[in-house]
């Protein structure tokens, strides 16, 4: 059965990809995103047509907006994307992630609560509203802990987090509070389409792609467990739909690599899909730690597996050669997105490491 969502950031990386997923497979879905500066329109073109797609600009922090659209639109589920999410940006400009990431989220849940409350018995039965959040929340790993499980402590280093984290328990109290039937996704590293380049993977094939010097914090030993967005989408899309209410569901790739190895792959796929300039790895260079860096992540998605029957469908090989080949022929979306406004945060970043 077609559902009608209202989809938070979908403009944004991971959200522009599961709203184009979901329209296609059927369900209605209103995309609301501020368009800050990871917010892209243009990730979207595919879809923008669609009957069954609407786009509307605003804030998760604005409830005149947010509760207007959800009685017009006669919504049944609520999927959380919006969020500033880069650890960097955090550590030079807390308030913002502080705003959007807590006041906003417990605006929308405010918000969203009062229009769960005027529905009738069986749409609140089928009512979800399911919060996007990340591993960081758990903190650091050292090279031989367990992976992070759904019932790891808590424990964030940096602004970005600590705001995931108390807005993941904003989720929860809301539940046990008000009833509001909440569901928490958490999971690692994301990679493929439509991801802004400030990120490693896209900022090193861009970077190597126009000769530039390929930036790795540290010694380049920091572990991720890597994620192909599109297995990312799919499971948001089955905890939505067999998800038990008031639970956590950790997402992995089940791909623990090497901040440096993950690099030297880019570099080797280049060298093969786009020789000029090639060996790209000359291009690496070391650059300062930033503050806080977590060593390791790791993601126990068993709990998703086993309960709700999910399962990736790329491994880091093949979805990091179709994240590549996808950089590579769409170089003119990361042109018209690499705009001045980014090049002065690329340099304010790095520039002095």
């Amino acid at each position: 059965m077609s559902k009608k969502l209202l989809v938070t950031g979908g403009a944004g990386f991971i959200g522009s990809n599961f709203v184009i997923d979901r329209v296609k497979d059927g369900d209605f879905v209103l995309n609301l995103d501020k368009l800050t500066y990871a917010g892209n329109l243009k990730n979207l073109i595919e879809i923008e047509k669609s009957p069954n797609y609407v786009f509307a600009q605003g804030g998760i922090e604005d409830p005149e907006l947010v509760s207007k659209l959800l009685r017009k639109h006669k919504i049944d589920s609520v999927v959380n994307f919006a969020a500033e999410s880069h650890v960097d940006r955090s550590i030079s400009g807390p308030g913002e992630f502080i705003f959007t990431n807590v006041v906003g989220t417990f605006r929308l849940l405010d918000t969203v609560l009062g229009y769960f409350k005027e529905l009738d018995s069986d749409l609140k039965s089928a009512f979800r509203f399911l919060h996007v959040s990340t591993d960081e929340v758990y903190g650091t790993l050292s090279p031989n802990d367990p992976a992070f499980s759904e019932t790891t402590q808590y424990a964030p280093n940096s602004p970005y987090s600590a705001s995931k984290a108390s807005s993941d328990h904003l989720v929860r109290a809301y539940l046990h509070t008000y009833g509001l039937p909440v569901l928490t996704t958490n999971c690692s590293n994301n990679y493929g389409p439509f991801q802004f380049p400030e990120k490693l993977i896209p900022l090193i094939i861009f970077n190597a792609v126009n000769g530039k010097a390929l930036p790795i914090y540290g010694d380049g030993k920091n572990v991720r467990d890597w994620l192909y967005v599109g297995d990312h989408c799919s499971a948001i899309d089955t905890v939505l739909k067999r998800g038990r209410v008031g639970e956590t569901y950790n997402v992995g790739g089940e791909s623990e690599i090497a901040n440096i190895d993950v690099v030297q792959t880019i570099c080797s796929i280049l060298d093969e899909l786009h020789p000029g300039g090639a060996p790209h790895n000359k291009l690496i260079t070391y650059v300062k730690d930033r503050p806080g860096h977590d060593r390791r992540y790791a993601i126990n998605c068993e709990k998703l597996k086993s309960e709700l029957g999910w399962k990736q469908s790329e491994t880091f090989e093949s979805g990091i050669r179709k994240t590549v080949k996808w950089y590579l022929d769409h170089i003119a979306w990361v042109d018209d997105i690499a705009s001045g406004a980014y090049r002065n945060w690329i340099e304010k970043n790095y520039t002095g490491r």
